[in-house]
């Protein structure tokens, strides 16, 4: 069994994944940004679209659901948390729920924070994780609907996932991301290469995504709430990690 990921960038700064089961031949769509886009990419692989498998309710992530599911005749799935706001949903899921995508089977997780019902897709098989708005590289997503203690729970559980998972954001957000990172864990050397690391490949218009779990632990200031260094740049040593987090989000907000 195969997992064909492909990425391309959509929109200002969103990336679209087409996944492609090999063995059966069934096509995923995670969210739909830009329909038409998807469908050049469709077209350009020699690809029938079967799902599409959206995170939550944004616009960017559904607004080519309707279109593509009148071209291909896809199923949509969903999380049944903001299935009235999900156009054309066909199968609404919930934490822990499986999905199968020809032979891949994906788990639903659910991490509010984003909004109240973002879900991310697992596949373990694949070491691969779909995670739209939840976490970004060096970044997360901005508390739209949900609080500090729901993203800081969500951040914790993709913290948790084996750290050599791929994390597929659904946006370029990476260079911003590590300049504000830098802002606030200075004394963090891992940060500091990475953050050179990313410069270089953005000069040369390349994705900085997918990352993994691994290089979000050490670099993330949104998953290291609980350090230490972080804290004490901060000046809030000894707080706790939920409240760093909540300071560090309304920080990154007005950066």
């Amino acid at each position: 069994m195969a997992l064909e990921v492909h990425q391309f960038p959509c929109l200002s700064d969103n990336y679209g994944y087409l996944l492609c089961d090999t063995a059966s031949g069934a096509v995923a769509a995670v969210d739909t940004p830009d329909a038409d886009e998807i469908n050049r990419q469709l077209d350009a692989a020699g690809w029938r679209l079967t799902h599409i498998l959206n995170t939550h309710h944004h616009y960017d992530h559904i607004g080519g659901n309707l279109t593509l599911k009148e071209k291909w005749g896809c199923e949509i799935v969903g999380p049944k948390g903001e299935a009235s706001k999900i156009p054309g949903i066909d199968r609404e899921v919930s934490d822990g729920d499986i999905v199968m995508l020809g032979e891949a089977k994906t788990r639903i997780i659910e991490t509010p924070g984003h909004t109240l019902g973002h879900i991310i897709y697992h596949f373990a098989d694949e070491k691969a994780a779909f995670v739209g708005d939840t976490i970004f590289a060096m970044g997360c997503g901005r508390l739209f609907e949900g609080t500090p203690e729901q993203m800081w729970r969500s951040l914790n559980i993709i913290a948790d996932l084996p750290g050599d998972t791929k994390l597929y954001c659904a946006h370029e957000y990476t260079k911003a991301n590590a300049a504000f990172a830098l802002s606030v864990d200075q004394s963090n050397r891992a940060l500091l290469l990475r953050a050179e690391q990313v410069n270089a490949l953005r000069a040369k218009n390349l994705p900085t995504i997918p990352t993994t779990v691994d290089d979000e632990r050490a670099t993330n200031p949104f998953l290291r709430a609980g350090d230490d260094r972080l804290q004490a740049s901060l000046g809030m040593p000894g707080a706790a990690p939920v409240e760093v987090f909540a300071r560090t989000r309304a920080l990154k907000d007005a950066f």
